[in-house]
């Protein structure tokens, strides 16, 4: 039985890796600011703060790791101190290095961001382009993609690059646009929503990390779903489905985007500059490199990943509102003066 370690364990993604992970018969070691109420006789679930390297260290006396899969980051959407997204997501990574050399622990598993970006390519953005990130969140995961890189003489690194990660369970700021759905509100888009932007599926993130326990190097990958359609198509599809009479509405770019922009500054909306900076462009990665390398495939569209995670989202909305102490992927994100758009809606 092989045994990982799993930060943020008890976030979004950090819990379905676990969850696999425990079906597939490993012993999980889970850190996460937040509680983890789960249960399993092959999982240790610690709450506990990854920049505290006392806490690590004693972790990493008890438990011979095979792997760490590094999920933790605290997001610019729940960290109103960028003080405290900055020394989790990047001091803490250096923690995990460390520990990890001094350790001998053979290999760390990343889980990045297409954050590292806030601008349209024109084309599938590969793994040799230069990340130029434009707000702090994408910042903090290019410095922790730089610092692992450090330590590849003493153990492999791989590092994914991955859009928005979807399935049963996402909310944050996905859940305004389930809001919208679910009451019958218009779904806007900028300017005819020609523009496509890739997700990727949790489960399929998931495969890909499995996959990467036996890849024998470092190495950098992207990720993300395949056949991506134009926004406008991928929202029909969702609201065509939930059947609740909403229908998708265009809005002009510029205008839109400069609102966004003031919104930002007067901090009464919850998205920040990648938001505004992408919401009306076009954004894939080219994902040759990972088919080829770990003989990877996504399973689900965006479309279809999209309309999983609404139907979970209404089936569990009475529980959902009462959520505290969880990350920011586990509960809504506050509306702010975009409620004033649902209400004009």
């Amino acid at each position: 039985m092989k045994t990982v370690l799993i930060t943020g364990g008890a976030g979004f993604f950090g819990e379905l890796l676990r969850q696999q992970l425990l079906k597939d018969n490993f012993y999980c070691v889970s850190i996460d600011l937040e509680k983890d109420h789960s249960s399993h006789a092959n999982l240790v679930s610690i709450q506990g703060d990854i920049r505290n390297m006392k806490a690590l260290e004693n972790i990493f006396s008890q438990y011979k790791f095979d792997v760490i899969f590094h999920c933790a980051a605290i997001l610019a959407l729940s960290a109103g101190d960028k003080n405290l997204l900055w020394t989790c997501n990047v001091d803490g990574t250096r923690n995990i290095a460390e520990c990890a050399k001094k350790y001998k622990v053979p290999k760390v598993i990343f889980t990045s961001s297409s954050c590292l970006w806030g601008e349209n390519f024109n084309r599938p953005v590969k793994e040799d382009d230069i990340p130029k990130p434009v707000e702090i969140y994408g910042k903090s995961k290019w410095k922790s993609e730089k610092i692992l890189l450090e330590y590849t003489d003493y153990f492999n690194v791989i590092i994914f690059r991955t859009p928005t990660i979807i399935d049963c369970g996402r909310l944050g700021i996905i859940t305004i646009f389930f809001e919208f759905i679910a009451e019958g509100k218009k779904i806007w888009i900028l300017d005819g929503g020609n523009n496509r932007y890739q997700f990727i599926y949790s489960q399929d993130l998931i495969d890909a990390c499995i996959k990467a326990m036996e890849y024998n190097k470092s190495d950098i990958f992207n990720i993300g779903s395949d056949n991506v359609k134009s926004l406008k198509e991928v929202y029909n599809y969702v609201v065509t489905k939930a059947g609740t009479g909403t229908k998708v509405a265009s809005l002009p770019k510029r205008l839109t985007v400069l609102l966004m922009k003031i919104a930002y500054l007067l901090k009464i909306s919850p998205l920040g500059p990648y938001h505004y900076r992408m919401i009306g462009e076009s954004f894939i990665f080219d994902t040759s490199k990972i088919k080829e390398e770990l003989h990877w495939k996504p399973t689900l569209t965006n479309e279809e990943m999209l309309y999983k995670a609404y139907e979970y989202y209404c089936k569990n909305l009475g529980e959902i509102k009462k959520r505290t102490k969880v990350s920011a992927h586990k509960k809504p994100a506050k509306m702010g003066i975009i409620r004033l758009l649902k209400w004009l809606s």
